[in-house]
């Protein structure tokens, strides 16, 4: 085992000196110009595919085409769109410009939308005509609103114009990598998002990490997360670097999904761990499935997506601030269901902290830090946030609660800001969400603290039952009684709801703060485990 881990941490810093850094733009051109008529896009429920060479051909009318419409290097565009070919190519040509890409989630309301666009400051906001009411209701109490153009759907439209334009390179090459390329907006569970400043460097390494990951070089990937999330856009940069193809789908869907990667011969994704409860078919042993990313998955789920799929499930732990911060390499697979997260990625070092800032030793519980080449430049217009997320050194607070070995092997325990305080005891909810799942009538469950007066806060689980599963083959009792034999005592729940489904971020985490309406009594309904029964 020891060998196993020193030959991955050997093999994670060697490959460093092979990272060459140049612009996302620059890269797109060298690509394209490599790899010819292979395709690099099939946005299959549309029918719109791309070749590399089109691609090329795309992003430079595209490019010519912001600049008509006086979009110059550090401007701000906001891209309000669903997942079309049209999307990633904007994105490509925004790199290629040097000008901002600014994601807009499709889902938000016309407050969200000013938002993000009054606070990046966006000079022009993008969007599908279906959004044309929601956007023009958004922008119009803003005291500079950005230019507002439909993606197509007319002669004035953002496609029609690109379509007139010419094809040479638009490329400006006095972008650098260090240049700002995105404002991510995180999805956040309470109050509005905070903007992440995303350079060029930031996304061609996590492109270059990314690659390196897979025991196998795939050659056909999937990414079905909306593209105004990060997920898809480092999924294309990996595409690329490969030579592969990107499969790209519509959205998220828990009972489409493995059908996709069957009907694709999908080798390689990103897979969200709600896909793997859906009933198993006789067929998901005879998927292309090389290996896929995971994040926080339970050594059980792992376990039982090997038995399933045939493939690997191969850990990591990434955020949008700081990219991939740790990964699982393969000559480590004999832990693939360790519950571990890895080990410290290229250009990543983390350290775990306790409340002083003072190191953790190994077995410890704290806080991760992290550092290192290419993480993101500090929230925009928010100088509030970065003075409490950075400390001397570089280093990143990631706000999530870890532990070690002796060998720097990391276990995600939980969120800092996701604990409950009984009495003297912190509980991390993840903790105890994670002994609920195992049950195999729980679809998913959320822990939350609710207060007490004796203990400060007590332990409450929603739970939400499978299809089909009814209220008596799950009752509370039988969720305390597993819980009882899996938690010290001061963790097991006392209060028990459940719920038909969960309120969702678009990275599909669930938003416990929308749970239950505003103003509502959080222990109306519940069944309290203290009551004695007869």
């Amino acid at each position: 085992m020891r060998a196993s881990i020193a030959a991955a941490r050997a093999w994670t810093k060697s490959i460093e000196a092979q990272f060459t850094s140049e612009t996302l733009g620059a890269f797109v051109e060298r690509r394209c110009a490599e790899l010819g008529d292979r395709p690099v896009l099939n946005v299959f429920d549309r029918g719109e595919t791309l070749t590399y060479a089109k691609l090329e051909r795309l992003t430079n009318r595209m490019g010519h085409a912001l600049r008509e419409l006086g979009v110059r290097k550090g401007d701000r565009v906001a891209v309000m769109c669903p997942n079309r070919v049209e999307y990633p190519t904007l994105w490509l040509a925004l790199a290629k410009i040097g000008a901002v890409h600014v994601p807009v989630n499709t889902r938000y309301t016309p407050r969200e939308i000013a938002y993000v666009a009054g606070d990046s400051g966006a000079k022009l906001l993008m969007f599908e005509p279906a959004h044309a009411e929601g956007s023009a209701a958004a922008l119009s109490p803003l005291q500079a609103p950005p230019v507002a153009l439909p993606l197509d759907g007319g002669p004035e439209s953002f496609v029609a114009r690109a379509a007139k334009a010419p094809e040479t390179s638009c490329r400006d090459e006095t972008v650098v990598p260090g240049d700002l390329l995105n404002i991510q907006y995180t999805s956040g569970t309470t109050g509005f998002p905070k903007g992440c400043r995303l350079s060029h460097e930031y996304w061609m390494i996590l492109g270059f990490v990314a690659e390196h990951w897979d025991a196998e070089r795939p050659t056909r990937l999937l990414t079905a997360q909306p593209f105004f999330y990060m997920d898809p856009q480092w999924h294309l940069v990996k595409t690329m670097r490969l030579g592969a193809t990107l499969f790209m789908a519509p959205g998220l869907s828990a009972t489409r999904f493995a059908g996709w990667v069957k009907t694709h011969r999908i080798e390689w994704c990103q897979f969200p761990i709600l896909m793997t409860r859906q009933p198993e078919a006789p067929d998901d042993g005879t998927t292309a499935l090389k290996q896929v990313a995971t994040f926080g998955w339970d050594p059980a789920t792992c376990r039982d997506f090997r038995r399933r799929f045939g493939a690997l499930a191969r850990e990591g732990f990434g955020m949008t601030e700081i990219g991939l911060g740790t990964w699982m390499r393969p000559e480590c697979d004999d832990m693939f269901d360790s519950g571990a997260v890895g080990f410290d990625a290229p250009f990543r070092e983390t350290t775990i902290r306790d409340e002083t800032g003072a190191p953790v030793p190994p077995g410890g519980r704290g806080e991760l830090w992290v550092r290192g080449r290419g993480l993101f430049d500090g929230y925009w217009n928010k100088p509030e946030a970065n003075a409490d997320a950075f400390r001397a050194g570089g280093w990143f607070r990631t706000g999530d609660l870890f532990e070690s070995d002796a060998d720097g092997c990391l276990w995600l325990v939980g969120r800092l800001k996701d604990m409950i305080r009984r009495s003297s005891e912190n509980i991390a909810a993840r903790e105890v969400e994670a002994v609920v799942r195992e049950m195999p009538e729980v679809e998913d469950c959320a822990a939350v603290p609710v207060p007490d007066p004796l203990r400060g806060e007590e332990v409450k689980i929603f739970v939400q039952r499978k299809a089909g599963v009814a209220a008596v083959n799950l009752p509370p009792e039988a969720i305390l009684a597993h819980c009882r034999t899996r938690l010290a005592a001061f963790k097991v729940p006392r209060y028990y709801a459940f719920v038909d489904a969960f309120p969702r971020t678009v990275s599909n985490k669930i938003e416990k703060t929308k749970i239950l309406p505003p103003g509502t009594d959080p222990l109306e309904g519940v069944w309290d485990s203290a009551i004695v029964r007869t």
